[in-house]
């Protein structure tokens, strides 16, 4: 598992410093694109499927809002030619996505099937909450006192994702 969060990793930097060189904008927002699933991957190679869900929802909303906003902005189209440089850039983003399909694919592999539990730390959770929280509903105390920092954290990924949506959309509003 560590190699393939290795080269997951790597896939990650890769798309990550793309970004930054990407001379054309919806290249660099696709490139992002591949940073942000990559992470929802390793999230699941991690079994953290929760982490996982909110990520892919933040980066598949984040994701259509800017392209959205890329394709609707005010440019001038260049006329599509097509050279070697395009098609080696379309065949190593198929290549990118096929091997991230692979990692997926490996990823939910190791996953338990649906409907089956694992109980490593359930059992602790479900026999000592009551005891230890004080609270007499069992999601509320685990999701606030032996998860809080981990709910905290997603609570902050989601406002940190709808404030940058708000910022992008009063931007364009204001040219």
């Amino acid at each position: 598992m560590e190699l393939t969060l290795s080269i997951l990793l790597g896939f990650m930097i890769i798309g990550a410093l793309f970004s930054l060189h990407a001379k054309d904008l919806l290249s660099a927002v696709i490139a992002c694109g591949i940073v942000g699933y990559s992470l929802v991957i390793c999230f699941l190679l991690l079994r953290a499927p929760d982490l996982a869900i909110v990520q892919i929802v933040v980066e598949t909303i984040t994701l259509i809002i800017m392209v959205a906003v890329v394709l609707n902005s005010t440019r001038e189209e260049l006329k599509v030619k097509i050279d070697t440089r395009q098609i080696i850039n379309i065949s190593l983003a198929l290549l990118f996505i096929v091997v991230l399909f692979f990692f997926f694919i490996q990823a939910t592999d190791m996953l338990n099937p649906f409907g089956e539990h694992t109980l490593r730390m359930a059992s602790a959770y479900v026999g000592e909450t009551a005891a230890k929280t004080g609270s007499a509903n069992l999601v509320t105390g685990i999701v606030f006192d032996f998860r809080g920092y981990d709910t905290l954290g997603e609570a902050t990924v989601l406002f940190t994702a709808a404030l940058g949506v708000l910022t992008i959309l009063r931007l364009k509003g204001k040219k």
